[in-house]
Parts: structure tokens; C-alpha cells; sequence
């Protein structure tokens, strides 16, 4: 898990201009919007200035960046660990206006 928050931790500060704030906690114990507080997991977010809706969908391709010089391995990594788990990752929007990534289908009762 340490590089499942190491790339989406690098990924907030590469993307942004600005120094950008990142918090994590679980699904359901923020301002999570009613229907998600059924929802076992957690959630990475920041303050930045967000991913378009248009390229949420290439977020997870291997090889995608908006870098030059990125190597676009971050976020697929990222999608393959929690896979491999039998989780789920989605990103939304965070509160802020930045971008949240959401990982569902964790069973926290069993560490």
C-alpha cells in the first residue's frame, strides 16, 4: 500500500503549480455525499485545481501523462495494486476543488 499513496501523494504535487494540501480518511466520515456513506474505504484528496471530467477515463492507462516529463506509470500502478486487492479506485472531485480518489470495496474490520 506505502506506493498506492506514494503515487497518488507524487501525482498531487506534480500536478499542481502551486503547493497543493492532501488529506486521506475514510469513505463516509467527511462530507461524503449521502449514498456513499454505505461505501467501505477510503479516499485520497487534494486542493489543486482538479482533473477534468473529460480525462478521468485515461487517468489509469498506462502510459497516459500531461507531462513532459512524466512517465505516465504513476495511476496505472496505482489501479493494478488495488485490483490485485479486489478494491475499486474512482476519481470525483474533492471538496475543495481538487481531485479525490476513492477506494471502495475495503474491508476495514480486518486490518
Amino acid at each position: 500500500m506505502f506506493e498506492v499513496f506514494e503515487n497518488l501523494y507524487v501525482n498531487a504535487a506534480e500536478h499542481n503549480d502551486t503547493p497543493v494540501s492532501v488529506r486521506v480518511g475514510l469513505l463516509g466520515a467527511d462530507n461524503t455525499p449521502p449514498g456513499d456513506a454505505q461505501r467501505s474505504g477510503f479516499f485520497v484528496a487534494d486542493d489543486g485545481k482538479g482533473i477534468p471530467a473529460d480525462k478521468q477515463d485515461t487517468l489509469f492507462q498506462s502510459g497516459y501523462t500531461d507531462k513532459t516529463s512524466g512517465s505516465g506509470f504513476g495511476l496505472a500502478i496505482v489501479q493494478e495494486i488495488i485490483s490485485a486487492h479486489g478494491w475499486e479506485i474512482t476519481v470525483t472531485e474533492s471538496t475543495d476543488g481538487g481531485a479525490r480518489f476513492e477506494i471502495s470495496g475495503v474491508d476495514l474490520r480486518n486490518g
